[in-house]
């Protein structure tokens, strides 16, 4: 029995590029869509061990909103590996002072736990303002619920 293997030279590497405006959108919602999107889920030629999603630009990152307290009682970690080097940040002061970031955490999470994370990570692009400069690869709106 024949099984179908899909190799690299075999898959459909034409990437496209999709725009999401983030204002008003939940921040774990939108980052569930935009995962799909980086991984390639939303392709017929998916496969789980392949590259093959798309680009992904957010602009408006800074008008996400949060459900809940999670504005007040989410709290992001970060370690400087030194002894008494963990640094905690709540959510309000990280969509202040870094809005993409709040996205890149969210969506960085939600994608798989391999190899291929921090390549996918290189075609998420995420701006605060409406205006991107990525015009020039014509980039098509993303329906997000």
């Amino acid at each position: 029995m024949k099984t179908l293997a899909l190799r690299p030279e075999d898959m459909d590497t034409d990437r496209r590029w999709f725009q999401v405006d983030a204002e008003g959108k939940t921040v774990g919602r939108l980052a569930s869509e935009i995962a799909k999107v980086l991984i390639g889920k939303h392709k017929p030629t998916y496969s789980h061990n392949q590259d093959a999603g798309d680009f992904v630009i957010v602009t408006n990152a800074s008008k996400v909103h949060f459900t809940g307290k999670k504005l007040t009682d989410k709290i992001y970690y970060r370690h400087s590996y030194y002894p008494g080097g963990l640094k905690q940040t709540q959510a309000k002061d990280m969509l202040a002072k870094h809005p993409e970031r709040v996205l890149e955490l969210a969506v960085r999470g939600m994608l798989p736990k391999n190899r291929l994370r921090d390549i996918r990570m290189t075609r998420f692009k995420v701006y605060t303002l409406p205006h991107h400069p990525h015009a020039a690869q014509q980039p098509q709106p993303l329906p997000i619920k």
